[in-house]
């Protein structure tokens, strides 16, 4: 017997490993490459956000609509850099509070955490909506007089009926069923803006990038944090390092090709709507429905038929998404002592966190509906909800910008390339974020005074928190570590050998 097979047969014990991950209970190492882009994907939800998004963009900044998706996707890849940086070094299921918390601390932890978890929540309420209001649209074309509230609440419902049962399930289950239909919705918008182009016709460039004098810096900027929702939920393959194989190497990946090809999707969309309006001498912010105007306009009614159910089945896919993550979160918040123990309950057969999915299920269905059953309009509620979770979102990204360079400093790798990109991001963001909700507010929106009364109530419940309770908060942001049996003579430190 060689040196090294008697090494292999009688290794030496090693004693510095736990029986149990911090976040034992999730279904480790379960899925691939493919299943965790598809979450990030899914949480972008392209198809939806392709169509909806360039709208919202063309009304604060009508006449640079493309420039202002552009500089969203610049940014947006500066940000995903900066979080791969975390990524790359250790896996967890809490996404920005889990980095937040490891770069600058307890109260920057929860902050981000709380800012994370409204942005996933009012997203997943938004992308609600959005499915609602693409199925009665449907609906009302093939059964005339169904359209109404009663008939938006009961689709709703339905939705998060789903939406539940697949979060039950397990990530194989939800993360296959979004990758399915993001990728077919995304083929159909794609050849559908691809006709749309060839119908237009050429395009005078002047269309699409404005002219001296006619856009101001604010109005950039705020358009840029408006495109910037289209693109939040890039990181949210993060909450998945527990349970992708090889998460240091799949996590970073998935990030950063979430923001690249969704980007060229933004853009294409945006050049179509801008030169389609353009063409037919008519106001894109004025649009009601943009694709199917211009699908009608150009004789293309059944595609628009086909687009619209590619739309919704991509809302469904971006509710999946969004309450993953938001589950995940909160799961780790449940281990960290954050919130009750029974946040961070797991199922024992499908390996998902139970106890955050009937915590957070309950309020992103009930809030919906009772928007819906007190007659306001779906449009204005997407509106408020997409500008919370975008700020939500910024706020995050902003904290996780501002502690990725601490971090790297703290363990010796700290560069200037990777300092340098995460401070613009952390400056861009937040002189972004303070133009748009300028002029968000001057627009007379209600989103600014419920983005400041959750901020408020953030605010309270954190400081209440980190008051009652200080030191018991030591130490949060729980990751996933090695185990005893994973290492070759390892001896838990209580004696076991097996994740428990």
């Amino acid at each position: 017997m060689t040196a090294l097979e008697r090494a292999i047969a009688r290794p030496d014990p090693v004693r510095e490993f736990g029986a149990r991950s911090p976040l034992h209970g999730l279904d480790r190492q379960s899925v691939g490459f493919v299943d965790v882009l598809a979450q990030s994907v899914a949480a972008v939800a392209p198809a939806a956000a392709a169509t909806t998004v360039v709208l919202l963009v063309a009304g604060i900044s009508p006449s640079a609509t493309v420039l202002s998706i552009l500089v969203a996707g610049v940014l947006s890849f500066l940000v995903a850099r900066t979080i791969s940086q975390f990524a790359r070094r250790f896996a967890a299921a809490g996404s920005t509070y889990t980095y937040t918390a490891r770069g600058l601390g307890v109260g920057a932890g929860l902050a981000s955490g709380a800012a994370i978890l409204v942005g996933y929540g009012a997203i997943a309420m938004f992308a609600l909506f959005g499915g609602a209001y693409y199925l009665t649209f449907l609906l009302g074309a093939i059964l005339p007089g169904t359209a109404g509230p009663v008939t938006t609440a009961l689709v709703l419902l339905a939705e998060a009926a789903f939406v539940a049962l697949v979060l039950v399930r397990g990530i194989r289950v939800s993360s296959r069923i979004a990758l399915v239909v993001e990728v077919i919705s995304v083929a159909l918008i794609v050849v559908m803006l691809i006709i749309l182009l060839v119908q237009i016709g050429p395009i005078n460039p002047a269309v699409l990038v404005p002219a001296a004098g006619e856009w101001s810096p604010a109005a950039i900027a705020a358009g840029s944090v408006i495109a910037l929702t289209a693109f939040v939920g890039f990181e949210s393959s993060a909450t998945l390092g527990v349970e992708a194989r090889s998460p240091l190497r799949t996590v970073p990946r998935a990030i950063v090709w979430t923001v690249i090809l969704s980007g060229g999707l933004y853009l294409l969309a945006s050049i179509t709507q801008v030169a389609g309006f353009a063409a037919l001498d008519r106001e894109l912010s004025e649009s009601a429905s943009p694709i199917n105007e211009l699908a009608a306009a150009y004789g293309m009614d059944m595609w628009a038929t086909l687009a619209d159910a590619g739309i919704a089945a991509s809302f469904l896919a971006c509710a999946i998404g969004s309450t993953t993550a938001l589950t995940r979160v909160l799961f780790t918040m449940g281990r960290d002592g954050v919130l009750p123990r029974a946040a961070g309950r797991a199922h024992r057969r499908f390996g998902t966190p139970i106890g955050a999915i009937w915590l957070s299920l309950p309020v992103i269905t009930i809030a919906p509906l009772l928007v819906t059953i007190a007659g306001m309009e779906i449009r204005d509620a997407m509106h408020i909800t997409i500008a919370l979770g975008g700020v939500g979102y910024i706020v995050a990204y902003i904290f996780v910008c501002v502690s990725a360079p601490l971090f790297l400093r703290r363990i010796g790798e700290l560069t200037v390339g990777s300092a340098v990109i995460a401070g613009v991001s952390a400056v861009a963001l937040t002189g972004g974020l303070v133009a748009f909700l300028v002029v968000d507010a001057a627009s007379g929106s209600a989103a600014i005074w419920v983005v400041l009364a959750v901020a408020v109530a953030a605010a309270i419940v954190i400081i209440g928190r980190i008051r009652g309770d200080r030191r018991s908060l030591d130490g949060i942001g729980a990751y996933d570590e090695p185990i005893a049996s994973q290492v070759l003579g390892g001896v838990a430190r209580d004696g076991r050998t097996t994740d428990a």
